[in-house]
Formats: C-alpha cells, sequence, structure tokens
C-alpha cells in the first residue's frame, strides 16, 4: 500500500499508476462502486448532493450555486475538473481550496480501501474529494461530472438534484457521435423521484426520453423557468416567483444560461437548502472561475483566456468577443488536444483573429504544434508562428502586438493553464 505525507507525492503517483486507457480515460462505475463500499460509503451520501452535467459551462454553474449557498451560510463543499495550476483547485470548502492535508488524507482512505482495485486518476480524486467531504461534514455537496455523464465516476452518486447544462458534440470517441447519442450519456446522471434540471432549450429527444424513461418531469428552461437580458441586467421567472438581477461576476452573455439553470436548481432545493434575495445577489456578484473569460491588461494589449476547448465552446466565445471589439487586432495563441476538432474550433474564431500562434501540447492526447500548425495552413488561416509551448506562442503573440490589440488565448485547460502561470510569473494580475 502506498503512503505519502505530502500531496505532491500522491499525485505522481496517480499519474503513473492508473489504468491504461485512451489517455488514461477508462469509463465505467464498477471499480469505484466498490471502492465507496469498502471506504464505507454508499451512493447516498448523508449530505445533500447536486451535480451537475453537460458538454459546456458546468464549471460556471458549479461556481454560482456554491458561491449562493455559501453566502446564505450553509457549508459548501464542490468539486470540479480540471484543475488549472493546483490541483487543489479541484477540491474546495466554501469557495476556499482543500488543504494539501486534507486531499492527503482522502487519499490515504483511497488506498486503504481499494486493495487490489486499479482506480484511474480521475476515480481516485473523486473518491478523495467524497472522503473530504464526509469527514468536513459539509451541508451539500455540488459534483461536477466528468466527460460523460452514464458512466463517470462522479455518478456513481445518487445526487438529489441533476443539472444538465447543454449537449454538444464532444468527446465523440467515448460519448457518441451526434447529440442523440450523447445526450443518453449527459442524462445519466438523472435519477428517479429526484429533481433534473435541464438548462438548454431545446435538449435533444435523447434527453428527454432518459427522463420519461424515469417518470421524471424535468424542470426546463422555456417551459418551466425563463431568463432574459434587461439593460444593465437579467430577469428570471420561474416556479411562481421572478428575480431582477446584477450581472454576474462571471463574463460573457452565456454566463446568464448558466446562473438561470443553477437559479432553477437552487429555487427547487430551497425548502431543504434555505437562501435568502440577498444571498442569491452576493451569490452571482462574488462566484469565480478562472479561465473563463479572463481578461487583463497586459501593458497596452487586452489579454483574455478561455477554455473553450470545442466548437461550441468557440461559439460562446465568438459572441463574447463581438460583444467588446478591440481598438485593433485579435491575435490568437492556440493549443489543441489530438482529440479534439482543432479545424472547426479554428474556423469559427477565423473571422476575428488577425494571426495565429500555434502551440503544442504533451501528454497521451496531445498534439504537436506542427501538426496542428499543419491543419490551419491548409485552411488558408493566417499562421504566424508555431511554437513549442503555450508559454513560448504567448510570448512571442505579445511581442508582436501593439497598442490596442488584444490576444486570445484557447483551446486547452492545458494551453490556458500554462499562459495563467506566465502571467503570475511576471506578477500580473490574472
Amino acid at each position: 500500500m502506498f503512503h505519502a505525507d505530502n500531496l505532491e507525492a500522491w499525485l505522481d503517483r496517480l499519474e503513473s499508476s492508473h489504468p491504461k486507457g485512451q489517455g488514461g480515460i477508462e469509463l465505467g462505475l464498477e471499480r469505484v462502486g466498490e471502492v465507496l463500499r469498502a471506504m464505507g460509503l454508499t451512493s447516498r451520501l448523508p449530505f445533500p448532493v447536486i451535480t451537475v452535467g453537460g458538454t459546456n459551462g458546468k464549471g460556471s454553474s458549479v461556481a454560482f450555486l456554491e458561491a449562493v449557498l455559501s453566502a446564505a451560510g450553509h457549508r459548501v463543499g464542490a468539486y470540479t475538473s480540471p484543475h488549472l495550476l493546483r490541483y487543489n483547485e479541484r477540491v474546495r470548502l466554501n469557495g476556499v481550496e482543500a488543504e494539501d492535508a486534507l486531499l492527503v488524507h482522502g487519499f490515504e482512505h483511497v488506498e486503504e480501501a481499494r486493495g487490489d482495485v486499479p482506480l484511474t486518476y480521475f476515480e481516485f480524486g473523486t473518491l478523495a474529494a467524497l472522503a473530504v467531504f464526509v469527514e468536513a461534514r459539509v451541508d451539500v455537496a455540488i459534483l461536477e461530472v466528468g466527460l460523460g455523464g452514464r458512466l463517470d465516476a462522479v455518478n456513481i452518486i445518487d445526487a438529489d438534484a441533476a443539472l444538465l447544462t447543454n449537449v454538444s458534440l464532444d468527446h465523440v470517441e467515448w460519448l457518441g457521435e451526434d447529440r442523440e447519442a450523447i445526450g443518453v450519456e449527459k442524462a445519466g446522471i438523472f435519477r428517479r423521484g429526484q429533481i433534473a434540471v435541464i438548462a438548454e432549450r431545446e435538449p435533444p429527444r435523447s434527453v428527454l426520453a432518459q427522463a420519461e424513461g424515469l417518470l421524471l418531469r424535468p424542470l426546463r428552461r422555456g417551459v418551466d423557468f425563463e431568463a432574459r437580458l434587461t439593460g444593465d441586467g437579467w430577469s428570471w421567472q420561474g416556479a411562481g416567483t421572478a428575480f431582477r438581477l446584477p450581472l454576474p461576476a462571471l463574463s460573457g452573455a452565456h454566463q446568464i444560461d448558466n446562473a438561470a439553470g443553477a437559479l432553477m436548481v437552487l429555487t427547487a432545493m430551497r425548502e431543504r437548502l434555505p437562501w435568502g434575495d440577498d444571498d442569491l445577489r452576493r451569490g452571482l456578484l462574488s462566484a469565480r472561475h478562472p479561465g473563463r473569460m479572463q481578461c487583463m491588461d497586459v501593458g497596452a494589449v487586452r489579454v483574455c483566456l478561455d477554455v473553450a476547448h470545442n466548437p461550441a465552446g468557440v461559439e460562446v466565445l465568438v459572441r463574447t468577443l463581438a460583444a467588446d471589439p478591440p481598438a485593433g487586432r485579435t491575435l490568437a495563441v492556440f493549443a489543441a488536444l489530438a482529440d479534439k476538432d482543432a479545424l472547426a474550433m479554428a474556423r469559427g474564431l477565423s473571422d476575428w483573429v488577425t494571426a495565429w500562434y500555434i502551440a503544442g501540447l504533451d501528454g497521451p492526447r496531445g498534439r504537436k504544434a506542427e501538426a496542428l500548425s499543419s491543419i490551419l495552413q491548409a485552411a488558408d488561416l493566417p499562421v504566424a508562428a508555431c511554437l513549442g509551448t503555450p508559454r513560448m506562442a504567448y510570448t512571442s503573440a505579445l511581442a508582436d502586438a501593439r497598442p490596442g490589440d488584444r490576444l486570445i488565448v484557447f483551446g486547452s485547460f492545458l494551453c490556458v493553464a500554462d499562459v495563467l502561470a506566465a502571467l503570475r510569473d511576471s506578477d500580473i494580475e490574472a
């Protein structure tokens, strides 16, 4: 049995010992369920659980739920992935990253329970987060589902409420090649007799069929609740009530969609997890989610980082960029994993980008800069530089930028994380 007193050693161990699969991904609930039971836990935890699934907007939705419930005085555990700079970002208590010692204790609990059962990096981390939340005696846990739904490790828990943000094409190798197939996987987080919220106005038919098969009447955007921009704020109506609210702290008009779904969950669970109108407003204004249209000025250049990593995410990014055009050009730092539709992502931004600075990503799912550059050049997109890492591509783009230009960093969490680290190393507040 492995033992270590520091978090770095545990993470090194997990990275080197998880079962082999496509990039370390191995979907299924058998292993994680066996270890959960060995930990003395069941699929029903001793506190309410909210799961958040979908293709895009999950992390932001978790941030809104977390901020409002924390403002209301509840002890909130939140689990998200992946992280940008520190593993601790994945596990939070009342919005504060878990300390190393808490995570190490959680890892030890999982290690003691698993025996000879192999676990992936994500499965191990998910079980450790649950152990942290149980020991901390949280009032509620908010769990972001990973790339899937039905067979994702988080789905071992029978949640009291499930929020489905949207369904788009992504991870087609594991989830299916169209929205209907992917919808089956994503809607696997629904549970009979529990709350199900669908934040997408027109979800795939398969999502509705899944709910119907569970005898659920899901709460749907456009049917049971609605949200609209109203001047300098937004309005929400649903469940016999209405709110006029300030724009969320998270940037982009699409954050109204994420906040709207989160508010429907909060309203549906209000008797069990009470909150006041002032808590709602404070939560919306205090929610934070790094790497999501996170902008700062570097000299006379506006630098924006966004983890848009699929075509649907890029569509949202384009709408946000179009709402605030720069005085000068837009330069793009772009890196994408090998299993992503990089050409569709680049084409989605092509009308805005004057020059592309291409970077490579390491790892089993990584894509070399040269391969990505060739894809863009074949589509006649103006590649200005092809460099080994996102940090190098960012440095090159910033050197070429003129006052009034905008620099966009996107394409992968790994890309944004590398540039975010570079900004922090330069003492630039990101």
